[in-house]
């Protein structure tokens, strides 16, 4: 039974996490034995995460070995390197002293070899090669980002194809810079243009029955995906039940529902609406009915996850803070930030979508944690989508929690009737309830 107190404090705040930790050691080694049985990969659902290039950058650089270290590799199923980059009408690398250049010793590197110092071909680039040798079932895309007006300009119909033979070219056949030529490392593109206006559309969707014609060129079986909004109106016109039959994944972007932009607290990314939110009748829930309204099979959609959080300051005591005005803080944290804040701020949680926040009077958080993503990424399940997108790895803690805990939700996720629960939860009444035990 689901309890709708403001809030309980029985036990110590830090309670829950010592259960995350109890619990997410077995799940873990569950998953060694599936690899060593050989059935690592199941073909659906697929647990598909974004590498972050600016990883390189951190105070404690995120490393592909990271993903080895801390056995998130054994429950990725398709990395989506972020990013490749759309400028000038062609395809380029958009780092190359990340991607190229780094150098790597024997304690950061996938092999546990240093980099050879007069080869040309090193980084990141380098270090997914030797991922891919390690784990040869694994699918690597790479995310084609840039600003909105040059892929408006790269898809019409004087420049597309060129544009995407540059993208082909550089990223499947591997000319990545002169000297260097290494195909074979990405399989396949994740389009993230944000997004298509209207006049777009028909543009829009003919640039991907191009990508596709020419990757079926280059091999059969290679991977196309766009990243989309929330909701089908941010790409107004767009033909998505033609679109669908173009790619093999559409990754919504179920996150920033709210966010630094808004004068008011709420949710990143709520499972269910609320009356009460400003943005209501935002939610997953309904992200994803109206994305298969509009034509697209639940087998090819991905339900982003954020690995981040928002927070505000100045906050009403009001509602522990929720949807209350506030003092929006700029930028985003990672979970693994925040995690350690929850130690010490009070933890509450939505009773119908299981979303996590911290209040401690004056500043709210929001974000994810191991209880709602098990129930996010089990709801996917139910749904029979094509799994999950993950926004992004480097985030997470250095054990993989979050990754870990998406991963089992996705193969033993929740009852259904859990979920029938929530629904008879009174949606006006949008109280929260101190998080423990969950």
């Amino acid at each position: 039974m689901i309890s709708r107190s403001w809030c309980v404090r029985s036990l110590p705040r830090f309670f829950p996490f010592v259960l995350i930790a109890v619990t997410l050691f077995p799940l873990k080694s569950y998953a060694l034995n599936l690899r060593h049985h050989g059935r690592k990969r199941a073909p659906r659902p697929l647990v598909v995460g974004y590498f972050p290039q600016w990883g390189f950058y951190l105070d404690e650089p995120y490393y592909v070995k990271n993903l080895i270290t801390n056995g998130g590799i054994e429950l990725l199923d398709q990395i989506n390197y972020a990013e490749g980059f759309v400028s000038g009408g062609r395809c380029s690398v958009a780092d190359p002293r990340a991607d190229l250049n780094a150098a790597y010793t024997r304690e950061n590197s996938v092999s546990g070899a240093a980099d050879d110092a007069v080869s040309p071909f090193r980084g990141y680039f380098h270090q997914l090669k030797e991922l891919k040798a390690r784990y040869p079932g694994l699918k690597i895309l790479i995310s084609l980002e840039g600003k909105a007006a040059d892929f408006s300009e790269d898809a019409k119909p004087e420049n597309r194809r060129a544009f995407v033979a540059s993208c082909v070219d550089t990223f499947l056949r591997g000319h990545f810079a002169p000297g260097i030529s290494e195909s074979g490392i990405f399989d396949g593109f994740d389009i993230d243009w944000e997004s298509p206006r209207e006049s777009d559309a028909e543009n829009f969707q003919a640039l991907l029955k191009e990508f596709r014609r020419q990757m079926n060129a280059v091999r059969p079986g290679l991977r196309l995906s766009i990243a989309v909004g929330h909701t089908p109106h941010m790409l107004p016109g767009t033909d998505f039940a033609a679109v669908a039959k173009l790619v093999d994944q559409v990754g919504i972007m179920n996150y920033d529902y709210t966010g630094p932009w808004d004068p008011t607290t709420g949710f990143l990314a709520p499972l269910f609406s609320s009356p009460a939110d400003p943005g209501y009748p935002n939610s997953i829930e309904q992200s994803i009915a109206d994305y298969k309204g509009a034509g697209v099979p639940a087998e090819k959609l991905l339900m982003g996850l954020p690995f981040y959080g928002y927070s505000w300051t100045a906050v009403s005591q009001a509602n522990n803070g929720l949807f209350q005005r506030g003092r929006s803080i700029r930028g985003d944290k990672p979970y693994r930030y925040i995690r350690t804040l929850a130690a010490f701020v009070p933890n509450y949680r939505d009773p119908r979508s299981h979303a996590p926040c911290l209040f401690d009077g004056e500043t709210f958080w929001t974000f994810e944690d191991p209880t709602s993503v098990r129930y996010k990424a089990s709801y996917a399940a139910h749904q029979r989508l094509g799994g999950i997108m993950i926004w992004e790895l480097s985030d997470d803690t250095a054990s993989a929690e979050l990754l870990t805990m998406a991963y089992f939700s996705l193969h033993l996720p929740l009852k259904s009737a859990v979920f029938a629960e929530a629904a008879g939860i009174p949606r006006q009444r949008p109280t929260l309830r101190f998080a423990l035990g969950d």
